[in-house]
């Protein structure tokens, strides 16, 4: 069994920066793959400024911010991560995207190679059939922002050997993460039981239950959460949300997992939370202020 030294990451977005440090920082090899030289580009400034805050926080000595740096090399050519012993996919959640590279990707690995996707609501099943390696295919989900978040949900479908679903638990815990076991049914545990609770928040929000600051405050205060259901989704992103929401009500056809109408309108207008700068909340204030909704 090929010990892993060498792990390549699909998609050097906000997921992809962020699982690529961790692997470089656990001294994995790490080749990051993205479209273009820009994407790269700015993947790699993501990295450089997440390091350079562990540094100032006394989190990460200087040496060795700067040996997880040499260990990332980026390219825009799947032929470069051949040579991968794990191969972590974190690009947009389209299904025919990602099977599009996991069949060049399966043409070009080794036959050891392990197959990893990081999506939070396809299955696992529907990726790994496009592959000749279906009991090397596992479900990797980390959690944002990757470089903080210790939990790893480790999925297992119905082909995955009992072999590799090991060795990627392994490879989770040698990042410093939390592995826990789920099945392959989409949204696996975490976001199974977290979208429904996003998208009660929303209805209730059009409803009149409640208004989006008392909504936020109430489930903060009431349940201890960190922060609220409207603040989590403006972080999350609601286009993420609602993409996230559609796989799931597909999957299952239950109306608890289907995107309320105002998050569809919120998300038709640019409201995308805030990386858009306006979502339930309206970011261009320091510090946010509810964004008028017209409700």
């Amino acid at each position: 069994m090929t010990e892993i030294k060498t792990v390549g990451v699909l998609g050097c977005g906000l997921m992809g920066s962020g699982i690529a440090q961790v692997a470089a920082a656990a001294g994995y090899q790490t080749i990051v793959r993205d479209m273009t030289d820009e994407l790269n580009a700015k993947g790699r400034g993501r990295i450089a400024r997440s390091l350079d805050k562990l540094v100032e926080r006394g989190k990460v000595l200087a040496a060795d911010r700067d040996a997880t740096i040499r260990r990332l090399t980026f390219t825009t050519r799947v032929t470069d991560l051949a040579a991968c012993d794990l191969v972590i996919e974190a690009v947009t959640e389209e299904l025919d995207l990602k099977n599009t590279l996991w069949i060049e990707l399966d043409a070009t690995c080794g036959p050891d190679t392990i197959f990893a996707s990081n999506t939070s609501s396809l299955t696992i099943a529907a990726m790994a059939a496009a592959t000749q390696r279906p009991d090397r295919f596992v479900g990797l989900h980390f959690f944002n922002p990757v470089p903080l978040m210790k939990l790893v949900e480790v999925v297992r479908t119905v082909t995955t050997s009992a072999a590799t679903f090991q060795r990627a638990r392994a490879f989770a815990q040698s990042l410093g993460k939390e592995p826990i076991a789920a099945k392959d049914s989409s949204g696996f545990i975490v976001n199974l039981l977290l979208i429904p609770y996003l998208l009660d928040a929303i209805r209730a929000l059009e409803r009149g239950v409640g208004t989006v600051a008392d909504i936020d405050t109430g489930m903060v205060l009431g349940t201890g959460y960190p922060m609220g259901p409207f603040t989590l989704l403006d972080f999350v992103g609601l286009d993420t949300t609602h993409k996230i929401a559609e796989i799931m009500f597909d999957e299952y056809r239950e109306t608890r997992y289907a995107p309320p109408p105002l998050l569809k309108r919120m998300v038709l207008a640019g409201m995308y939370g805030k990386k858009s700068g306006r979502g339930f909340y309206d970011y261009s204030r320091t510090p946010p202020v509810v964004a008028d909704l017209g409700l």
